[in-house]
């Protein structure tokens, strides 16, 4: 195990298997491909063939290194080619048999210093080993697809994993130029262990037709900067793939969040597993394509949104953050507003903090110094709630407190005009109770924008029961006037994005209490095997964690799941006063400004 691992053989040729001997061979390792199917052969050397063209003609590479990475790699349909590979790395389908069978017949080819590799994402690596005659030298090494683009590689450990393997296999992987993570052998692991209970949850949301596809998707990608929707990624992933790392991961931590939604089982079973087959929760061209067509779900481009009501004047009712980025966004897009706060001296700053918002977009060159100013004069900052009795639609931004909330809407109520319509940006209150503090519920629908308000393009639009359909119809209308993106959800705590995105955050600090990974590692992994734009706790150290400890408390009250209670080391942070950036301190620590 001391020896570099020179000649490396892959043991079956998928898509994985298939990247990973492209990124081996032209990092200068002798590989031998391996695989039962000569077909799986072939289009492994024809897309290495492909790859390393495109890279000639990109001139990242030469025709003359491209040559020796060709000559690099050699495939065979029998397990006996692997005889002088110093580390094996089997990617054959997710079955305990399957690949048992492949580690048994190694034990008798390979040498004893040999290092054998699965690359299962939800099998033990445990159980795989206790089979080998050499324990000590197996161990999990995850890659993630696209291979040649992901930077991940979790090095999963057993008990029985000697040390010196995972110190071969980890500089195997950073001299490939990948960014290795050591992990402990339970299902998931770090990335997909999280990634999964996330996706299963959004399976689910679907399910239960909370919401379409089509809006789940938009939400967690708007919402949360990802690069793909929960749903069309269960569709590139797999959906059988998916069923089968949550079984294995239900099985290990009975955590009811990672029983497979009842949808996975049926897609599955159909046959409809995503892109591979052509269809899964879309519907795509041919199989194996990535391009999405129109089936009976879709939505119509220019769907009737109803009966409207006509908006001129908006008032937006507080005087932090959100509520002057949504004042702002108001303005910018041509509707007089009124920005009313406890007192004159706090809408005025208010005000003064929208102009030097939009300074900033001057200086940048995104707006001219004319826009700034006919967008300024649109705002009338108020002291009070009574300079909203003539606008249209009224927006409170206030603090995330139900009876704070309830006792404005009832002041709305006896201030704002007979039609106009009453909002509320919360993120995890219920809509119906601020609906039932006026005698007008009909005319009460939640606009849930995201921070900052300029720049985050998400409006959840969350209509209760007693909303009316022409107010809702207003607020689509509105909401797409102001250049956001409206998704439509029903009132039950944490709408869309935040239902998804914070049992995620809480299952991340899980990860962390029970010394599986390290702050730093479970970051790295999210955001190189993810594709997320911050790691979960530089995420919660930025939304603060007092304020996820509340949307946790909430999800868990209305959704009464075991696996949605706070984690402990969460209560315990705030308890001492730890919330985060705000505080210098919460998961990491910050320097004082």
């Amino acid at each position: 195990m001391d020896t570099p691992l020179s000649t490396i053989a892959v043991v079956g040729l998928g898509t994985m298997g298939t990247g990973i001997a492209d990124v081996l061979a032209r990092a200068g390792r002798e590989v031998i491909g391996i695989d039962i199917s000569e077909t799986a052969a072939a289009k492994a050397v024809a897309a290495l063939e492909a790859s390393t063209a495109r890279a000639v003609a990109r001139e990242r590479i030469t025709e003359e290194e491209r040559q020796d990475v060709l000559a690099r790699f050699r495939t065979f349909s029998d397990l006996q080619a692997a005889a002088d590979a110093d580390l094996v790395i089997e990617v054959v389908p997710e079955s305990y048999e399957t690949k048992q069978e492949v580690f048994r017949a190694l034990d008798d080819i390979v040498r004893p210093d040999t290092v054998l590799a699965t690359g299962t994402n939800a099998l033990s690596v445990t159980r795989l080993a206790a089979d080998s005659a050499h324990p000590e030298r197996v161990l999990g090494l995850h890659f993630f697809t696209p291979v040649q683009a992901m930077k991940l590689v979790e090095v999963v450990s057993s008990v029985l994993t000697a040390p010196q393997a995972v110190d071969a296999v980890t500089r195997l992987a950073q001299e490939l130029g990948k960014e290795p993570v050591a992990v402990g052998d339970r299902p998931g692991f770090v990335a997909d262990g999280l990634l999964f209970g996330y996706l299963n949850q959004a399976a689910a949301m679907y399910e239960a037709k909370y919401a379409s596809r089509e809006d789940i998707d938009a939400a967690m990608r708007l919402g949360c900067g990802l690069p793909m929707g929960p749903l069309a990624l269960l569709d590139l992933v797999g959906i059988d793939t998916a069923r089968t790392v949550l079984d294995a991961m239900y099985a290990s931590s009975q955590d009811r969040l990672h029983a497979p939604a009842p949808i996975l089982k049926q897609l599955s079973e159909a046959g409809l597993t995503g892109r591979k087959s052509g269809r899964g929760f879309y519907t795509y061209e041919t199989p194996g394509s990535g391009t999405v067509v129109r089936d009976a779900l879709t939505p119509l481009e220019a769907a009737a949104a109803g009966e409207s009501r006509e908006v001129r004047s908006v008032g937006v009712a507080g005087s932090g953050t959100m509520a002057s980025g949504i004042a702002e966004v108001f303005a910018k897009a041509g509707y007089e507003v009124v920005l009313a706060a406890r007192s004159q001296e706090k809408a005025d700053t208010a005000k003064a903090r929208i102009a030097k918002s939009l300074g900033r977009s001057v200086d940048k060159g995104r707006m001219t110094a004319e826009a700034r100013d006919e967008t300024l004069a649109r705002i009338v900052p108020a002291g009070s709630l009574d300079a909203f009795a003539e606008v249209d639609l009224a927006v409170e931004a206030v603090a995330e407190d139900l009876g704070i909330k309830q006792d404005l809407f009832a002041r709305l109520d006896k201030i704002c005009k007979p039609g106009a319509v009453l909002a509320t940006t919360t993120s995890s209150l219920p809509v119906v109770a601020c609906a039932k503090a006026t005698s007008r519920p009909q005319d009460v629908i939640g606009m849930h924008f995201f921070n900052p308000a300029p720049a985050m393009k998400l409006v959840e639009i969350v209509r209760t029961v007693l909303t009316a359909d022409d107010v809702h119809a207003t607020v689509r209308e509105v909401t797409a006037k102001i250049k956001k993106h409206g998704v439509d959800c029903g009132d039950r705590a944490g709408f869309i994005v935040n239902a998804l995105l914070f049992p995620y955050l809480n299952n991340a600090i899980k990860m962390v209490q029970e010394h599986y990974a390290t702050l730093d590692d479970i970051d790295a992994a999210m955001k190189l095997g993810g594709g997320y734009p911050m790691g979960p706790f530089e995420l919660l150290d930025v939304v603060g964690l007092d304020v996820s400890l509340a949307i946790e408390k909430v999800l868990h009250r209305e959704f009464r799941d075991p696996g949605l209670a706070p984690a402990p080391l969460l209560e315990h942070l705030v308890a001492a006063g730890c919330l985060g950036r705000k505080t210098g301190r919460g998961f990491r620590e910050y320097a004082r400004r």
